[in-house]
């Protein structure tokens, strides 16, 4: 499922025009990037979980020369799914 098709279901389900289900859309998703961006975690009960994960510069490996690299720090955002959430898939 895409935004498009996303907001086309949010929209029938919520009774509203599908211009106002794509602004409540983009409203939680630009609330949830801000938390993330201030490094908080986003708890959404029944649902899972999105945090920021921070990995520290490390040196690897070119696998075709063999030749040492540096690997810089970067961030990631990761999604851990709540018991709910698993509980419907692996019943």
């Amino acid at each position: 499922m895409n935004k498009k098709q996303l907001i086309a279901k949010l929209s029938g389900k919520l009774n509203m025009s599908k211009a106002d289900a794509e602004r409540t859309f983009d409203t939680i998703t630009s609330t949830i990037l801000d938390a993330l961006k201030g490094d908080d975690n986003v708890k959404i009960a029944g649902f899972g979980t999105y945090k920021v994960a921070k990995r520290k510069a490390r040196v690897g490996r070119n696998p075709r020369t063999g030749e040492q690299i540096q690997i810089g720090a970067s961030q990631k955002v990761k999604f851990l799914p709540a018991k709910a959430l698993k509980e419907v898939f692996n019943k």
